[in-house]
């Protein structure tokens, strides 16, 4: 079989579309795996699984991609948060995905546990996404696992992007090789794009977030860490209907696209509500490019 993988993908010059697809919070992932396989048969080349994302309980990121790779033959990429497991069990998860054919994942700190939650749940935290990246290449070194393509995250929205840059050359000392960024909506993280392209070795996935809606840009604007919306980009939304939203959101997924091409080596959309038909959409425009 073919090496579908982002490192191979990547060396081979190609701009790779990943598709985050958030899984589901019970224990049916049909209509999970039925997204994904759209997504995937649609021409995204890589689907990534956030681990818990707002710090609420999930279907584990990495079975579901294991089970996605084994069963449908969907190339994927987990995430691994730090904030639900010690070294000692990413370790055993890692070893894992290995013995599943995945040696690729997206290391992150991870959402905080929500408010509400904190009297049952605790975040572990013991260690940090740079210090696990450098557990995993020691790993690698000792012989214990199969070499890794690690990723990390890059917030272009940073209100201070020297001392973001300075975090992402530190994970890049520590072995990662690859950033997804945040998304990109204003001019400002299109600048830091280019910054980015400037001073980091690792390749770079541009983050494209389609907004829907009115309400979903306020909330994103006030309420989501990593975001900046303008208010030109805010007022834009009012009034719009659903298939209008939809519309404008892929519009300017395109216009950012080819605003930030040229210092990308390839794209990673978030899947908003879990709307396919419209990130379907947005592959299809990218894919042009």
């Amino acid at each position: 079989m073919a090496d579908a993988s982002l490192q191979r993908m990547l060396k081979d010059g190609r701009r790779p579309i990943l598709v985050e697809f958030d899984p589901p919070r019970n224990e049916s992932p049909e209509t999970f795996i039925s997204g994904a396989r759209e997504l995937y048969d649609a021409g995204a080349d890589i689907i990534t699984i956030a681990d818990c994302p707002i710090g609420k309980a999930s279907i584990d990121a990495c079975m579901l991609a294991a089970k996605l790779k084994r069963e449908y033959g969907i190339e994927t990429l987990p995430h691994m948060a730090c904030r639900d497991r010690n070294l000692n069990a990413a370790k055993a998860l890692l070893m894992g995905l290995s013995m599943e054919g995945i040696h690729q994942a997206l290391l992150v700190t991870g959402d905080p546990v929500s408010h509400e939650d904190r009297e049952q749940v605790k975040g572990v935290f013991q260690m940090t996404s740079q210090t696990l990246a450098k557990s995993i290449v020691d790993l690698t070194e000792q012989g214990r696992l199969n070499p890794f393509f690690l990723c990390g995250a890059l917030n272009v929205n940073a209100l201070n992007f020297d001392k973001e840059l300075e975090r992402a050359k530190k994970k890049e000392a520590c072995g990662m090789q690859a950033f997804l960024t945040q998304p990109v909506s204003s001019i400002r993280a299109l600048e830091n794009m280019h910054a980015a392209r400037r001073e980091l070795n690792g390749a770079l996935l541009g983050g494209l977030f389609p907004i829907v809606s009115y309400k979903n840009a306020c909330f994103l604007k006030n309420e989501v860490a990593g975001m900046e919306i303008g208010d030109d980009l805010l007022s834009a939304y009012q009034g719009l209907d659903r298939e209008a939203g939809e519309a404008m959101g892929r519009r300017q997924c395109l216009i950012m696209a080819r605003q930030m091409r040229e210092s990308v080596d390839g794209f990673y959309i978030m899947t908003p509500f879990r709307r396919v038909a419209l990130v379907k959409g947005i592959i299809s425009d990218l894919k042009c490019l």
